[in-house]
């Protein structure tokens, strides 16, 4: 989808008080280290080293702000969204400041963010709600803020497990109400874009 491939970097920011002003819908990509977030950013968005991806889990600990546009009916770039790519959670090694730089940077946006319309917490498919994805779950239900389960590296699974890991992400949805949904995702073999990109787009224009 074009609107996708138009992301651009604009900002990071490591404070809360360094956010940008709330103007445009805001769709957070939020999931443990290494379960594959930044990969599903650069699928999405058709751009191979827009989100950064590290191999040191718990290396990236800023607030990444991506815009995106797209053509009116008279032509001119207009934009229209933001993707939030934030820093990973859930690795044990990380010192204990580092942790709580997270709980505050991370938890004081999710909770303050008025433009904030919706989050992707992106899962190992391996390994999907563990309690760290749990946490946030919890963090954000009773709000209004939809919430999207990607099941990322899911062409490492055979059939079976992908329905098994499926499944109990759609019935952790249901549960939440109809503002969930939960998708398997493969950045390896760019399985599952369209329908990231179609729940996406239907945030922004909702």
């Amino acid at each position: 989808m074009q609107l996708f491939r138009s992301a651009r970097f604009v900002m990071s920011v490591a404070a809360l008080s360094d956010l940008p002003p709330p103007a445009l819908p805001e769709i957070a990509f939020a999931g443990r280290s290494n379960a594959g977030k930044s990969s599903a950013i650069n699928v999405l968005t058709d751009q191979k080293r827009l989100a950064f991806a590290s191999k040191t889990p718990g290396r990236t600990q800023l607030l990444n702000f991506f815009e995106l546009s797209e053509r009116d009916h008279e032509k001119q770039i207009v934009a229209r969204g933001t993707l939030v790519d934030l820093p990973g959670y859930g690795y044990a090694q990380a010192p204990q400041a580092q942790r709580s730089q997270w709980d505050e940077l991370v938890g004081g946006y999710v909770a303050q963010r008025q433009t904030l319309v919706g989050i992707v917490i992106v899962m190992d498919a391996r390994r999907p709600l563990l309690p760290g994805d749990e946490a946030l779950i919890a963090f954000v239900d009773g709000g209004e803020t939809s919430l999207h389960f990607l099941l990322t590296k899911s062409d490492q699974l055979n059939n079976a497990e992908r329905k098994k890991a499926l499944e109990a992400a759609q019935q952790r949805a249901a549960q939440i109400g109809p503002r969930a949904t939960a998708q398997l995702f493969s950045a390896l073999k760019r399985q599952g874009t369209e329908e990231l990109a179609y729940i996406l787009a239907g945030w922004l224009r909702s």
